[in-house]
């Protein structure tokens, strides 16, 4: 099969596939509550977090619109939309039956603190919703500077989606004042899709408790107090919980900050091949994305030859999502790739360009 070089499903191990294949268990067994419990320490501090992380079977849409459902009540939501995923939580709001309210910034801007600043000081706000790492257009916003402009509104919760991003930088949940800190496991963690994982602050669970409507299957009441007995509300993925625990054993071997350090250095990789081309990048300067590199097609590349190009040298890729289809093309560089497998995508892509 051909290898995954796009936003995600990323490419998956091996040894990840072969720890889904252990035994059964039950989910209500004393076995479940060893391996649940087991991988709690190493979870909370990826999250930077004194909470429990809990995990949902679901995609991380699960616990986007449960958070929605959770945390706003009779307020209003602020949805920072940048992109495609973002642009939809806005879109998700409303058909939770939620007064949703976008701050919308064009495609390929990040979203600044000083314009979440601005929304909420009209008032009525329950929730902010980001998505740290906009894959669509390959942005990262500052998550510190947004953070920080949160301070001045505590009893407004700050909900952040990291599926492309954690453990690919530091986000540190706690430190940065965050409520809901959430990712999924088919990106950055490099596993199938299908497991949804999340923390969330005091001040979160005491709202959500005050909240009516909130459902059962995302219902963050119910998932704390199974959490506290180390179960979940509703049947688990046994086995993609036993590839998570493969995964947190290969990134704590590693090191968190050395997986950093990688992700970074596999970025930069791509980021000099881009230049190199004479190609350009959709995001500005200073907000592009450390797991994936969206690239402007100003020479007019056909980017879907290239894709079949490159397909038939055994390299999938991504070329641009929705309206950014054929404008734009995307590299993904996260999870278990390497410095050494970013070169030999980019030789292909060389080759591939020159035929």
């Amino acid at each position: 099969m051909p290898k995954l070089f796009i936003p995600g499903p990323v490419q998956v191990s091996e040894k990840t596939f072969r720890a889904m294949c252990r035994p059964m268990i039950g989910h209500r067994s004393g076995d479940f509550k060893k391996l649940y419990g087991g991988i709690q320490p190493r979870l909370k501090e990826l999250f930077g977090t004194t909470q429990p992380v809990m995990l949902s079977t679901s995609s991380a849409w699960g616990v986007m619109e449960g958070s929605v459902r959770n945390l706003v009540g009779s307020g209003k939501v602020l949805n920072c939309m940048c992109g495609a995923f973002s642009d939809k939580w806005f879109d998700v709001s409303k058909k939770c039956g939620k007064d949703a309210v976008a701050l919308q910034v064009e495609w390929g801007q990040p979203v600044r603190g000083e314009q979440i600043r601005a929304a909420l000081s009209a008032g009525g706000f329950d929730a902010v919703t980001l998505i740290h790492n906009e894959t669509s257009t390959g942005v990262m916003s500052n998550i510190e500077e947004i953070s920080a402009v949160m301070r001045d509104f505590p009893d407004v919760c700050l909900i952040v989606d990291t599926v492309s991003s954690f453990s690919v930088v530091p986000i540190p949940m706690d430190a940065l004042g965050i409520d809901v800190l959430l990712t999924g496991s088919q990106k950055a963690l490099a596993m199938p899709p299908g497991l949804a994982l999340f923390a969330a602050s005091k001040k979160a669970m005491d709202r959500a408790a005050t909240v009516k409507g909130r459902g059962y299957y995302f219902d963050f009441v119910e998932f704390a107090k199974n959490q506290a007995e180390d179960m979940t509300p509703s049947t688990p993925s046994i086995s993609l919980i036993y590839a998570l625990e493969s995964k947190l054993d290969d990134i704590f071997t590693e090191g968190v900050a050395k997986r950093h350090a990688r992700h970074a250095e596999n970025n930069a990789i791509v980021h000099e091949w881009v230049r190199k081309q004479g190609l350009d990048f959709f995001a500005p300067e200073g907000f592009r994305s450390m797991s994936l590199t969206c690239i402007a097609n100003n020479k007019g590349i056909d980017v879907d030859a290239l894709g079949k190009k490159a397909k038939e040298r055994g390299f999938i890729i991504d070329g641009g999502y929705g309206k950014l289809k054929g404008k734009t093309f995307r590299l993904s560089n996260m999870g278990d790739e390497t410095p050494a497998t970013m070169r030999e995508l980019l030789t292909s892509l060389d080759a591939c360009l020159a035929s």
